[in-house]
């Protein structure tokens, strides 16, 4: 049976064992809840893709607990990524950079890069020094299920799968890290998260959004993703017209309150606060899910700072669109 764990200083050493054995240990993160195991252990990367039921294509990210260590795991540093270290790590920042031959292939999914981040969560600091090893660990939920922000979401999608869930309340930032690709030459952003673009911005200048790759570089890429078990579908249109038709059938996740008396509707924040919107979103449509509900319709956020990863995680959950013709709600899968 899995135990869940308190993150007391002893139970910390014990899941740091567990993980130096092989296990395998969800733990929290400033983003979502990892599922962890030694970056350098085959079995214990295999396990990991086992317990999400995680495609072999999809590369892993490694947590490690020092900006030192990522000498241990990449040939180059470039130097805008060692700027950006120093202005993000600890954080919600993830360098994909030229990898070391020590990296097993598992964890990159054969790519001669690897994707690096210092988590800024205190007890994901502590696992990974007691453990004394990086940690490769995805999100702690099933592949393509809604990221995990509490230890509940944990044992919720993988049951016995894992040895021990630390459980350090609900996550702060709520969406995962942003991904960047770093060469001399250019910067070129894989999956927006928790540092905004236009943070990394300041410090490297201009960074890419448009470059396509030919595999994925890093987590989160997939298509269809973070999504939950009730269709979401994002609506197109104006939203005076949406709440004056009905829809009793559907939820309503919406960024703000809606001057409406509607107990479908859930807002991810009281005054439209975009970093208390990506920390409700996870929860609320895990929550969501569990309700009666034929689809959730959500209300598209302003893409900027944190907004951007807000709408990218929306996206990649929706089903499609929907939009009012004839005071009716028509929906498009994509």
């Amino acid at each position: 049976m899995t135990e869940i764990l308190e993150p007391t200083e002893k139970n910390i050493i014990k899941a740091a064992k567990s993980i130096r054995q092989d296990g395998l240990v969800a733990f929290p993160t400033e983003t979502v809840y990892g599922l962890g195991g030694c970056a350098f252990s085959e079995k214990a990367v295999v396990k990991i893709f086992e317990a999400k039921k995680r495609p072999r294509f999809d590369p892993l990210i490694v947590h490690i607990a020092e900006k030192d260590d990522y000498k241990l795991l990449c040939r180059i540093i470039p130097s805008p990524a060692e700027k950006l270290i120093d202005a993000f790590c600890p954080g919600p920042l993830t360098l994909v950079l030229p990898k070391r031959e020590n990296v097993p292939d598992i964890v990159t999914s054969g790519l001669d890069t690897v994707a690096v981040r210092i988590p800024s969560h205190p007890i994901a600091l502590k696992l990974i020094q007691y453990s004394k090893c990086p940690i490769a660990a995805p999100s702690a939920n099933r592949f393509g299920h809604v990221s995990p922000t509490q230890a509940e979401d944990v044992l919720s999608d993988l049951g016995d799968s894992v040895d021990f869930i630390l459980d350090g309340g609900p996550t702060l930032v709520g969406v995962e890290s942003t991904v960047v690709f770093v060469t001399e030459e250019e910067t070129i952003l894989l999956r927006p998260g928790g540092i905004p673009i236009e943070d990394i911005e300041n410090v490297v200048g201009k960074i890419s959004t448009k470059r396509k790759m030919s595999k994925l570089l890093s987590p989160g890429l997939t298509k269809k993703h973070y999504s939950p078990k009730t269709p979401l579908y994002i609506y197109e249109g104006n939203i005076d017209e949406l709440i004056e038709i009905d829809r009793d059938d559907y939820a309503l996740l919406t960024p703000i309150p809606l001057l409406v008396n509607d107990i479908s509707m859930v807002p991810l924040s009281q005054d439209g606060d975009v970093k208390e919107i990506a920390a409700n979103l996870f929860h609320q449509l895990r929550s969501l899910e569990r309700m009666d509900y034929r689809a959730i319709i959500a209300i598209p956020v302003k893409q900027s700072g944190l907004g951007h990863a807000v709408m990218d995680r929306l996206i990649r959950a929706s089903t499609g669109t929907v939009k009012i013709e004839n005071q009716k709600l028509v929906f498009i899968d994509r």
